[in-house]
């Protein structure tokens, strides 16, 4: 999974990409800091592993990681070319999806592109740069398609599709909010437009707005309500106190958290919800060789879900043996959870859920 961090200059991008993934990009208070993209990759914190890890004892340990991309800051007619204007929407294009970064505090030593805090105008800033370069890529695919039209009359159902999609992005509307049949949903899909990747909302707050009261932050109200209307996510975050937390080790962070009455880190709950975003799932492999997580999408099959680990598996699935994570922990061994009927025996139609562990087995 690649989520790419994006935001007007001077949102806190970069400090929010150095606290959540350690990497030491540079951060400084000046527009375009970052000009070729950072980027670090973050283990998935999962419970569920470190609690094999300790059944097991195995060799190698592997969690899931996401690949954080921090892009550089984007300004008014950057789908024009201005600022870092092509390359920006470029490294955009090839990500899963978009952790929209929104200056929701005020600070007078840290200075905003348009000179004032206002969480609302930001986003339709971006949101107009990448609507009227989706526009563009429509257009040709309009004119693409009505010329293929002329020998093919099948396209004519597409062809309505995509110029219902350009008539949302005309009336300021992003890709993500058409309503779509599973097959237009598939052309949608092939368009690349940077407007229908999915979003988070990343609200930087102050330290003090984050602790005390977010509700009471009338930029955060704003991204929530713009959120809500186009089904995105919102999560609050302070990137300085992420800062922080990133220094800490576990310990320290636990009881720095229980200070702040705060029970889950922002990059935690940014893996959580990117994952609720996307439809992921992680199914694990255990045993004292390696004990992994895999991530998968809601809704694979278990012969694509073994895909995952090698070709081969999937080529030449014969079944899944598959135990639930929490029936594996009442027994307290694989062993024992046999004896009791709790290891499954599952076929090429079983679909994945979150927490099975599984051995596949397979003949090729």
């Amino acid at each position: 999974m690649k989520l790419g961090i994006v935001g007007l200059p001077n949102v806190g991008k970069s400090t929010l990409f150095n606290a959540i993934t350690n990497a030491g990009a540079q951060s400084a208070n000046y527009a375009f800091c970052t000009i070729e993209p950072n980027v670090g990759v973050v283990a998935v914190p999962d419970e569920r592993l470190d609690r094999l890890a300790e059944m097991y004892n195995p060799v190698k340990f592997t969690p899931a990681t996401i690949e954080f991309v921090d892009i550089a800051g984007l300004v008014r007619g950057a789908s024009k070319g201005e600022g870092l204007g092509n390359k920006f929407l470029s490294h955009i294009r090839e990500v899963d999806a978009i952790i929209h970064v929104v200056r929701c505090f005020e600070d007078d030593d840290i200075i905003h592109v348009d000179g004032s805090v206002d969480a609302k105008r930001d986003i339709e800033t971006i949101d107009l740069e990448l609507i009227l370069s989706d526009l563009e890529m429509i257009e040709r695919r309009i004119d693409r398609t009505s010329k293929a039209m002329k020998g093919d009359k099948s396209l004519g159902a597409e062809l309505d599709f995509l110029k219902r999609v350009k008539e949302t992005l005309e009336a300021g509307k992003a890709a993500r909010s058409v309503e779509c049949t599973d097959d237009e949903k598939a052309i949608l899909d092939t368009l690349a437009l940077l407007t229908a990747k999915p979003v988070i909302y990343a609200c930087n707050m102050s330290e003090a707005d984050f602790v005390g009261g977010i509700d009471s932050n009338e930029n955060y109200k704003a991204v929530c309500e713009i959120a809500e209307k186009e089904g995105s996510e919102v999560l609050p975050i302070c990137a300085e106190l992420e800062a922080e937390i990133s220094s800490l080790s576990k310990e320290d962070k636990e009881m720095f958290l229980t200070d702040l009455g705060i029970s889950t880190s922002g990059l935690d709950l940014l893996i959580q919800r990117s994952y609720h975003l996307l439809g992921l799932i992680s199914y694990l492999t255990a045993g004292q060789p390696e004990v992994r997580a895999w991530t998968i999408k809601k809704g694979t099959k278990a012969p694509q879900a073994a895909g995952k680990i090698h070709t081969d598996f999937e080529r030449g699935f014969i079944r899944a043996e598959v135990v639930s994570f929490e029936n594996l922990m009442e027994c307290g061994s694989l062993a024992a959870a046999k004896e009791k009927g709790l290891v499954r025996s599952e076929g090429k139609e079983y679909v994945m859920k979150d927490g099975d562990i599984v051995h596949f087995l397979f003949n090729v």
